[in-house]
């Protein structure tokens, strides 16, 4: 087994870029779905139902994280963190590449937005094991005492990814044609993924096996059902824990994927105008991460992560009232404060659900709750976001969405310090703990 630090950072950069590619894919189904799946996908819908209608495809990648969690944190547990990994980064690649080459509704018709709905659950299979795997890989590598910090570089892949999708549409909406971008300019992005997808594979081919994994092989204490055994005996911790990650992407969907449809239909915005605004804001997160991760990893993961999502609590209202002036020095503050909110709150995020759950179990747990706050925040938000405005046309209801679901999440992550089920710092193990069911025959090798 290679060990020290150097391997540690490799693992830790495999954990980045992975992540930071299946992000760009997934985010650019996004922004794509913002500005032309409307259309393109949809003709017979009007604007505000075509954008709504693009927006459901994009949540139904959403509805297959559970399955891809389920699958692939069954494997990662079983059979191992790093070839679930890179398997995930396959199917994401395969799903996004394949969306760049599908022919629009007025070539084949209801088959086109059936097609965009398949490669769109595909996409939320493969990044249901994703995050999770990632995590525990990196903090499974990890110093005890620096797992906050190595386990925020998955964190770090979320701007990253978002800031790359970003600048790509903002470069293809710049010096494109608005005719040539809606009619193929958007593939563009989807086609170009498969480079990004081969340094990946690079990148996490070249580490070792999780340290922990290979001890839980070497003990016999492989579960033969970890999906199982976490539901029998680490439920609370997986509901606890997914309701505690509900705020952030919620924020951060607010911010990075739903505002691009709501400048425009509300403020009469151009999108570069809030692509740009995306950009900043995702380069401003990316230090702030690892920032309060380390400082996660000195004071605990308690105040860092209670202070984020208070933030997030207070910064509801506040958010919308800046944004709505339409002044970009207004919205720049807007963006700002919702990024130190967001910021705090998962930069301790992947430590403290990894250190909820036993090694035999910890990636399906990890995974598990992970996607249910995605789901509740990310995939659900935008959804409920255009339902919201389409009714009301004013942006207070998504605002009090955005508070409610913040609270939520403080509510859960109170609880689970109260119940002494997350620990408040880096002192705990991660050597593996075995679970009821076992496998004693299992070999190391």
């Amino acid at each position: 087994m290679r060990s020290g630090t150097r391997h540690t950072r490799r693992v830790a950069t495999a954990s980045f870029v992975g992540t930071a590619i299946e992000i760009y894919d997934f985010n650019i189904y996004g922004l794509t779905a913002a500005l032309i799946f409307g259309p393109q996908f949809f003709p017979t819908f009007s604007p505000v139902a075509g954008t709504l209608a693009a927006f459901v495809t994009f949540g139904a990648g959403f509805i297959a994280r559970p399955l891809g969690s389920i699958v692939l944190s069954h494997l990662g547990d079983r059979v191992g963190r790093k070839s679930t990994l890179v398997a995930s980064l396959v199917i994401m690649g395969a799903a996004t590449f394949l969306t760049g080459l599908l022919p629009t509704y007025a070539v084949i018709g209801i088959w086109a937005p059936v097609l965009l709905v398949v490669l769109r659950l595909v996409q939320g299979f493969a990044v249901g094991g994703e995050w999770g795997g990632a995590v525990v890989l990196g903090v499974e590598h990890a110093p005890t005492h620096r797992r906050a910090f190595f386990g925020s570089f998955t964190q770090m892949g979320n701007p990253v990814g978002i800031v790359l999708a970003s600048l790509t549409f903002v470069l293809l909406t710049t010096y494109l044609p608005a005719d040539v971008f809606s009619s193929w300019g958007w593939r563009i992005p989807f086609l170009a993924s498969i480079v990004l997808i081969g340094i990946g594979m690079w990148v996490r081919l070249g580490v070792a096996e999780s340290p922990d994994f290979t001890a839980v092989q070497r003990s016999g204490a492989i579960s033969r059902s970890p999906v199982w055994d976490l539901i029998t005996t680490n439920w609370r911790e997986m509901l606890l824990g997914g309701l505690s990650s509900t705020a952030a992407p919620t924020l951060g969907y607010l911010m990075f994927v739903y505002m691009l449809a709501y400048s425009r239909q509300a403020l009469g915005l151009p999108p570069t105008y809030v692509l740009w605004l995306t950009v900043a804001a995702g380069v401003v997160w990316i230090p702030l991460v690892l920032v309060t991760a380390r400082l996660a990893d000195h004071i605990g993961r308690k105040p860092v992560l209670l202070g984020g999502l208070i933030g997030i609590v207070v910064w509801s209202l506040p958010f919308f009232a800046l944004v709505n002036t339409g002044s970009l020095a207004a919205m720049i503050v807007a963006y700002l404060g919702g990024v130190i909110a967001v910021s705090f709150a998962t930069g301790a995020q992947a430590a403290f659900i990894a250190e909820l759950f036993p090694a035999p179990v910890r990636y399906s747990g990890t995974s598990m709750a992970y996607q249910l706050g995605s789901i509740l925040g990310g995939g659900v938000a935008p959804i409920v976001f255009a339902l919201l405005y389409a009714r009301s046309g004013s942006s207070t209801p998504i605002a009090g969405y955005l508070l409610a679901t913040a609270a939520l999440s403080l509510v859960a992550t109170v609880v689970l310090f109260a119940r002494g089920s997350a620990r408040n710092g880096g002192t705990a193990s991660t050597r593996p703990e075995p679970t009821p069911a076992v496998e004693g025959t299992a070999d190391a090798h």
